[in-house]
């Protein structure tokens, strides 16, 4: 991780909300967007800021969530996530973020990500997998 990942540093992306990001749950003509896609475009906008202060061969993975999604997004309307980082923590970064449509906020909330090896994360990732084999 480079010394230049400290708090403040913010990243804002724009999603378009198709139809693999909504429910239907009130009909095809009201599909709206939904939480787990926002936590997902979320998770990717700060991976995508985390990627411009790492070295070579580290990324990051999510380990904690908190999310209030506050108002409804139509299918076919933008959505901008804003996240910010509060703190790092040796490995450890806390973002903060807001999301917003054309019309409203409708979203806020703190994640929290870890910066990791590539290389390590995958050996750990494959010794899980034989211990997987093994025991069925």
């Amino acid at each position: 991780m480079k010394s230049s990942l400290v708090a403040g540093l913010s990243h804002t992306c724009r999603w378009d909300v198709d139809e693999g990001r909504t429910i239907s749950f009130l009909g095809d003509d009201v599909r709206v967007y939904n939480t787990p896609a926002l936590i997902y475009d979320m998770e990717v906008t700060c991976r995508e800021l985390l990627l411009q202060h790492s070295d070579e061969g580290e990324d990051s993975v999510g380990a904690r969530v908190e999310v209030d999604h506050m108002a409804p997004t139509l299918m076919g309307q933008w959505v901008e996530i804003t996240v910010t980082v509060e703190e790092v923590k040796g490995p450890s970064v806390t973002f903060s973020f807001t999301a917003k449509d054309s019309l409203d906020n409708i979203g806020k909330g703190v994640h929290k990500r870890f910066v990791v090896g590539l290389e390590q994360t995958k050996g750990r990732l494959l010794a899980k997998a034989e211990k997987v084999k093994a025991a069925k």
